[in-house]
């Protein structure tokens, strides 16, 4: 069964479980009471009200796309399948059997990414026969090559049978037990045989990926039937110790299933936000499925959600690796950017969907009225912030060039209007590479944000803001270009010191990195770079020293504070294409500034799916962070359900703050906050500056900081870049959500009750 028939199934079932806790929503409920009496400049002039010829001509450009994806598409597409099924079905009989064997084992790996589990199988097994001929003809590695793919293809069929159709909340999350055990079991013993006799055949000198790559695998499958670690060999066990934590914390659970947000469908985007101005975070999800529906998730404010995907006009809005929101034209509602095309090269010219928020429960297309609809590049990755200091949001898009295809990278200048202006090339910050992330942040302090972009291939930038429209790329002077094969990257100040410092991951570990690692071996893997900023603005790479040299290969990622100590912590949703990718998904607990640790198997957090967007959100209101992560893969036969983690809490103090700019943009994007706690005998301070955090999913603008066991904010400073203007508040009182406009004296708080997620009141 396909991931499309899959994801059809799991939806319906998942909205029939949905249904039965969630009734009509309301309105607004009084939220917006305190809106300033001076609405911000923008406000004032008249906007292009997109409408319905651009959303139209939207959707029949994804329909377009959609019609063509069977051939054009390398990842969705059946093309090579069917052109495969066609050379075997012409082959002659006296073709010689290496070509047999390359047939059905091209054919097989075809077959497995459309997921179509029984083809691949026969295919697989056909080829491990010819291995078994006799024939000299079939190369020396084959009979390795065709037992790890024939076990490969039983994995996969047993996650589908099992962790897909028969879903638990435990369901792949390492070390898989409990409800994680398999029901349907011959699919994995049937790849315990497998990768087995794959084990028994390698030697020191057989590629990694069948000696570590396959241990790993081998020890999964015995967990996936209770047999890890009594029956697993020997010679072959990977030791309990490497799926224990560092540091003990309570364990997080996954609670998706109940709420009917654990969407089922392949890699895609998050973001978690309050999109009707109730106080209340909702939740978008896209997919990078051609025929995928972004959907949205409206808080009822009663523990549960609703889809209101039609309701809010997103029907037939298909497709988005990942997505952004920011208040671009400033009129007090968040917006929402779908970025998509990414990983296609030439094939990947699929338009972007910038969705103008209505502020009445619905959005509508206004990518080609803004101006963002002139070309199309393909992307993933693109970050607002106002470059100029003008007062509205500009919006830097991190395209993706190749061999086959030259895509600068674009800035969009908001002209203040509802319109944009590409400024990139006279800005010179085109980039010209395979762009992954792209984040704005003021490293050297002068009120100007500047740009860090990582690149996957090539070295990456970091763009000095000059202040005259123009950037200087600063990345080699201050060595922070660094992983080369980089993907994920974010501006944060991890250890409190007012300076902001940058994360960049490393996306070049495998399997066998990880099980090399786990077993304490030599892994040969690039690791992340953590840029600590020395303060004059300047960078030294501290990753090291801060514990981050486990290999992984984040694709999505981002931070906030788990256990609201006021330090920084961070999660990365992991993995490659490739079905055999089954790592975990990682945490790292920041301890006190000076070092993270690795918690992903004490909180739960070890999921093997693919992860990609990731968003840390207060969902229930009660001020720590629980978070959200879309699941999935890239192939059309990897798909899963997305999850929500629900924080068990740690006992420590909170204050959520909502910035409301005036004369800067209304989302506060940019702002910097600093509190001034007293804790154990000593003052601190905290800092934080208002973004959506990582490159690969969204938190909310509103800001949820951890205080410790501080029970009093003995200060809190809100600085504006765009005016230079500070706002001090002394003696706030914690444990509560505040509003803070730009200019007034006083803060407002706001009424907000905790929710008992799953279970309406």
């Amino acid at each position: 069964m396909g991931s499309r028939y899959k994801s059809i199934i799991l939806s319906l079932c998942s909205s029939l479980f949905a249904a039965a806790f969630v009734g009509a929503t309301g309105g607004m409920n009084g939220f917006e009471s305190s809106a300033p009496q001076n609405q911000p400049k923008s406000e004032s002039l008249l906007q292009p009200r997109a409408d319905s010829t651009g959303h139209r001509r939207m959707l029949t450009l994804l329909k377009r796309i959609a019609d063509q994806t069977p051939d054009d598409n390398p990842y969705l597409g059946d093309k090579k399948f069917r052109m495969l099924r066609k050379q075997l079905d012409s082959l002659p009989a006296t073709s010689p059997n290496s070509i047999k064997w390359r047939l059905h084992m091209q054919a097989g790996k075809a077959a497995l990414r459309i997921g179509n589990e029984a083809d691949a199988i026969n295919h697989y097994s056909r080829a491990l026969e010819l291995t078994q001929s006799g024939s000299n003809q079939i190369p020396q590695h084959a009979v390795i090559e065709s037992h790890f793919h024939l076990g490969l293809a039983y994995m996969r069929l047993a996650e589908t049978q099992n962790c897909c159709l028969r879903h638990t909340p435990e369901s792949c999350i390492l070390p898989i037990q409990g409800d994680g055990i398999h029901i349907l079991q011959d699919p994995s013993r049937q790849a315990i045989l497998q990768f087995t006799e794959v084990l028994n055949r390698t030697t020191e000198k057989s590629p990694r990926v069948f000696t570590y790559g396959t241990r790993w695998l081998l020890n999964i499958a015995y967990m996936t039937i209770g047999g890890y670690p009594d029956n697993v060999p020997k010679e072959y066990l990977i030791p309990t110790h490497a799926f224990e934590s560092e540091v003990d914390i309570p364990r997080f659970k996954n609670i998706a299933p109940k709420l009917g947000l654990d969407v089922f469908d392949l890699s895609g985007g998050a973001i978690a936000d309050d999109f009707d101005n109730d106080g209340y975070l909702d939740i978008v999800v896209s997919t990078w499925d051609v025929e995928g529906q972004i959907r949205f998730f409206r808080n009822n404010r009663d523990g549960t959600f609703a889809d209101r995907t039609r309701q809010s006009g997103l029907t037939g809005l298909y497709g988005g690796l990942n997505l952004v929101q920011a208040d671009y034209d400033n009129d007090g509602h968040v917006d929402i950017l779908v970025l998509r095309g990414a990983w296609l090269g030439r094939n990947g010219r699929h338009p972007n969907s910038l969705l103008r928020n209505n502020g009445d429960g619905s959005f509508t297309d206004c990518t080609f009225e803004a101006g963002l609809g002139n070309v199309h590049y393909p992307t993933q990755t693109a970050a607002w912030g106002d470059y100029d200091n003008d007062g509205d949001l500009d919006l830097y898009i991190g395209n993706e060039s190749s061999r086959a295809l030259s895509a600068p990278c674009q800035l969009f200048e908001n002209n203040g209007n509802g319109t944009f202006t590409d400024v990139a090339a006279n800005a010179r910050v085109q980039n010209h590479r395979l762009t992954k992330s792209v984040v704005w942040g003021d490293y050297n302090n002068d009120r100007l944000p500047d740009l860090y972009v990582s690149n996957l291939e090539k070295g990456n930038r970091l763009y000095r803001n000059n202040g005259d429209g123009t950037f200087t790329d600063e990345g080699s002077r201050l060595d922070v270009r660094a992983p080369l094969r980089s993907f994920p990257s974010w501006f944060w100040d991890y250890d409190n010191d007012s300076v902001l410092d940058i994360y960049v991951s490393a996306y070049s570990s495998g399997i066998e990195h990880v099980a090399a690692d786990a077993l304490g071996l030599p892994t040969d893997s690039g690791i992340a770079r953590l840029y600590r900023g020395e303060g004059d603005g300047g960078f030294k790479d501290v990753a090291s020293q801060c514990n981050l040299e486990t290999p992984n290969a984040p694709m999505g990622a981002n931070f906030g504070d788990l256990n609201n100590d006021g330090y920084l912590d961070f999660y990365l949703g992991t993995g490659w294409p490739n079905y055999m990718e089954l790592m975990p998904n990682v945490f790292y607990l920041n301890q006190g500034g000076k070092r993270f640790v690795d918690v992903t198997y004490a909180g739960g957090f070890g999921h093997i799916q693919k992860g990609h967007a990731v968003a840390f959100a207060d969902f229930d209101n009660d001020g720590d962070q629980d978070i959200f992560e879309q699941m999935g893969g890239a192939y059309p036969g990897d798909g899963f359900g997305n999850v929500l983690y629900e924080n068990p809490g740690f006992g420590n103090n909170w204050i959520a703050i909502r910035l409301m700019g005036v004369k800067s943009n209304r989302s506060a994007i940019g702002a910097r906050i600093h509190l001034i706690v007293h804790e154990n005998g000593a003052t601190r301070s905290i800092y934080k500056h208002v973004n959506s955090g990582g490159t690969f999913g969204c938190n909310p603008l509103r800001q949820t900081i951890g205080i410790g066991k501080s029970e009093r904010i003995e200060s809190l400073a809100v600085f504006w870049p765009t005016t230079g203007l500070t706002q001090t508040f002394r003696e706030v009182e914690c444990n509560r959500f505040i509003q803070i406009i730009e200019g007034e004296k006083e803060f407002t708080e706001l009424k907000l009750r905790t929710l008992k997620l799953g279970a309406p009141r």
